[in-house]
């Protein structure tokens, strides 16, 4: 009795699971092809996260941890999976593709020049995931002087967080094919500078010394390579100087800047040093014109 009502709910599943959803000419969905395609999709998501998870624990046991590197792998390895998952859930419903792709080439060739930025923005994103020249928290600059933190890279755009905490979306293209500057893989101490002009008259030396003074009393400013100052040229208006320092803070040096501009302007005032205002001569020509009344 229990028997044949256990095959009769089995025979009631199969007939569940064999109903036919969609019928088109030979090719028939059914419920089955469904759960199976559900499998894959959700064994493929417990697979990235466990990748994932492997990943960070593998890289930041070596000496030499990077946040950057294991989610560059980790996003690589997702689309690996994705894709795998996607060709596999296709084929289990029975779906052949090949004639499709063989018999729409003239589309394929359409669609190409029409998504051609996209395809270039994609290849792009491979680039920067395998090669490594940017990773997850370096701090880049573009040409037009933004600069941000790498905080996403994707397949075709990055994610970027500015100093300003805008976050803007990049088209990878944009990161291999422009000039962009890298200030996490350059050398750890960078060079910067402040320039400064004073008056005519004023004490060179004493402008060097002040200058000097300044940058060894800023904290964040590298001990180890001495600043030095650099007399640049006798100005319009002023004597220009400019101070160079090191220093390891990149993402936070404009605000070291302006602390020790303010610093350099207290010790020009107690110096009785001054930065003069930007000096014209005026010339005015007089024009004589003849008065006329009507009387």
């Amino acid at each position: 009795m229990i028997e044949s009502e256990v095959k009769s709910i089995w025979k009631s599943i199969q007939e569940i699971l064999e109903y036919h959803i969609l019928e088109i000419g030979g090719y028939h969905l059914s419920i089955f092809n469904i759960l199976v395609v559900l499998v894959i999709l959700v064994a493929a998501k417990l697979i990235t996260s466990n990748l994932a998870r492997y990943l960070k624990n593998r890289i930041t046991q070596q000496d030499d941890p990077s946040d950057g590197k294991a989610l560059a792998l980790i996003q690589i390895g997702k689309y690996i999976i994705y894709l795998l998952a996607i060709l596999l859930a296709i084929r289990s419903i029975g779906f052949d593709v090949t004639p499709i792709l063989l018999g729409s080439s003239a589309l394929f060739v359409g669609l190409g020049f029409g998504l051609q930025d996209a395809f270039k923005d994609f290849i792009s994103g491979l680039i920067l995931l395998f090669e490594g020249d940017m990773v997850i928290g370096d701090v880049i600059e573009f040409e037009n002087g933004i600069l941000g933190k790498v905080r996403e890279i994707k397949l075709r755009t990055s994610k970027i967080k500015t100093r300003d905490g805008i976050v803007i979306f990049v088209p990878n293209s944009q990161l291999t094919n422009n000039r962009v500057i890298n200030w996490t893989n350059s050398n750890v101490l960078t060079r910067f500078n402040i320039k400064v002009g004073v008056a005519y008259g004023s004490d060179t030396k004493l402008v060097e010394k002040i200058l000097l003074e300044v940058a060894n009393e800023e904290k964040t400013v590298n001990t180890r390579i001495k600043p030095f100052v650099r007399f640049l040229d006798f100005g319009d208006s002023s004597l220009d100087f400019e101070i160079h320092f090191w220093s390891e803070e990149v993402w936070r040096i404009e605000f070291i800047k302006s602390r020790m501009r303010f610093a350099i302007d207290k010790k020009f005032r107690d110096n009785n040093v001054s930065i003069p205002f930007p000096q014209r001569d005026l010339h005015i020509k007089s024009s004589q014109v003849k008065l006329t009344s009507d009387e």
